[in-house]
């Protein structure tokens, strides 16, 4: 297996695949349903398909969100889809495909993407190329109630887990396990963002735990699941990422290691390594092969200290946040590798890029005072913790606009937060075009039927504008 000592290259670098051996003239669409600015997976898929020459468009909350200003994006759509209205959403694809003119690859970025691109394919594939994937699938495995399930039903290692509604249930099981124990949402695709309540919390006591449940219920009901809390210490979570084509062949097949997490183990990754776990990635892909998994996947597991098993704590049937991480020595990451087999060219096989370092800026340092604060960590020890990162989610020398918006709205967002009920600018119904960087950026703002998108064409109305874009 190769390994790489993580010295070769430095945050920023821009090691990916030449195009020269591909064809890259189909279109490649980067759908959001999350309204949250600061996913950097999208990005990522910006900038490893838009290095390879692929014609990337993709799908931004407004105008001044950081990954619609990559210098590898050919369009742009300032459009707030919402997963609970199905309909309009396929009608703005469609549009959006019009204006592309042929059938271009759709990559999602969350859950509640991938759900939707399963459940309504047939509606998709006249203008997508999507992976054969059973129409269920996505909805079963992204659950936590639904994948908890599965894994009971097929006798796979998983936490101790209940899903109620009833208080007097919900301290029994906490009586049973102990604190901390881990609530989930049970389908965190369907809670709103404005609800406070993260997918996944660490709950340190009784007090902790019915807060969390009165906050669910303000959400309108949310189903809680308690899990039990898996002990581990540092290298205790890893990942899994690969991409399964049609016969189930999951290549490539990366694993990986959480350094850090936010929020602090119980979130996505702020810090990561590249390791190879033989065991691992065996388990991964005996799973998706009984499932007959097809598409992009991110799984999260846990080594249980106590018995020394890899525990499936969750599975995202969609690109993970962190993929640029995981490459082969060729520079494929799984969004190139959707991207060849999905137009119909071969993925080529390599070895991963083992000791391969990634940061997320804007996430690392809170994760890092959390864990300063509860005495996992030093200064000293955080500041060693960076030496040697090879790629960061937003900073890149071939590609810096992304990197430095994001930080004027971390910015923006710390100063103004304290002082504001969380405005929103209005969820735009139909998507508005605008070109992008690498694109035509002589055009006039246009709407998908060749129309200037109202309230985008002047100076004024965007000045208007930014003070709510960048809330």
């Amino acid at each position: 297996m190769a390994t790489h000592s993580g010295t070769s290259s430095s945050p920023g670098s821009t090691t990916c695949p030449s195009g020269a051996g591909f064809d890259t003239t189909a279109a490649a669409v980067v759908l959001k349903l999350d309204p949250n600015v600061f996913h950097h997976g999208g990005l990522g898929v910006i900038r490893s398909l838009g290095r390879l020459g692929v014609p990337v468009y993709g799908v931004h909350e407004d105008a001044l969100a950081p990954a619609a200003h990559s210098r590898y994006l050919h369009g742009r759509w300032l459009w707030r889809p919402e997963a609970a209205d199905p309909d309009r959403v396929l009608d703005g694809l469609a549009r959006l495909a019009e204006r592309i003119g042929h059938r271009s690859v759709l990559l999602p970025t969350d859950d509640a993407g991938a759900i939707l691109l399963a459940e309504h394919a047939d509606r998709l594939r006249p203008w997508f190329r999507l992976p054969a994937l059973a129409r269920d699938l996505p909805r079963i495995v992204a659950g936590k109630d639904s994948l908890h399930r599965l894994c009971e039903e097929w006798d796979l290692p998983r936490p101790l887990t209940v899903l109620t509604d009833s208080w007097g249930e919900m301290l029994s099981f906490a009586a049973q396990v102990g604190f901390p124990l881990v609530a989930k949402l049970a389908a965190p695709w369907r809670s709103p963002a404005a609800s406070g309540v993260r997918s996944t919390t660490i709950v340190r006591g009784g007090q902790e735990l019915s807060a969390l449940r009165r906050a669910c219920d303000r959400a309108g009901g949310a189903a809680l699941m308690l899990q039990e809390y898996l002990p581990g210490g540092p290298g205790s979570d890893w990942f899994f990422h690969g991409y399964c084509a049609a016969d189930s062949t999951c290549l490539p097949a990366f694993t990986g290691v959480k350094e850090r997490s936010y929020p602090a183990q119980a979130g996505l990754t702020s810090l990561g390594r590249c390791a190879d776990n033989p065991v691992l990635r065996r388990q991964a892909t005996d799973v998706l092969a009984r499932l007959s998994f097809r598409g992009i996947v991110d799984l999260d597991w846990r080594r249980d200290e106590r018995d020394g098993q890899y525990k499936l704590l969750d599975f995202n049937p969609r690109i993970g946040a962190q993929f640029r991480l995981l490459r082969d020595r060729a520079g494929i990451d799984v969004a190139v590798a959707a991207y060849l087999d999905l137009t119909g060219q071969a993925v080529p096989d390599g070895d991963p890029v083992v000791g391969r370092r990634f940061l997320v800026e804007n996430y690392d340092p809170i994760a890092a005072f959390g864990d300063w604060r509860s005495g996992r960590i030093g200064l000293k020890d955080w500041a060693a913790s960076l030496r040697g990162v090879d790629e960061s989610a937003w900073f890149a020398r071939d590609d810096l606009a992304p990197f430095g918006l994001m930080c004027v709205r971390m910015g923006w967002r710390a100063v103004t937060r304290p002082f504001s009920r969380s405005a929103r600018s209005p969820r735009r119904q139909q998507p508005a075009y605008r070109p992008g960087r690498a694109g035509d950026s002589r055009g006039a703002v246009m709407s998908p039927g060749g129309q200037a998108a109202p309230g985008t064409g002047g100076g004024n109305s965007c000045i208007r504008q930014f003070g709510k874009d960048l809330a």
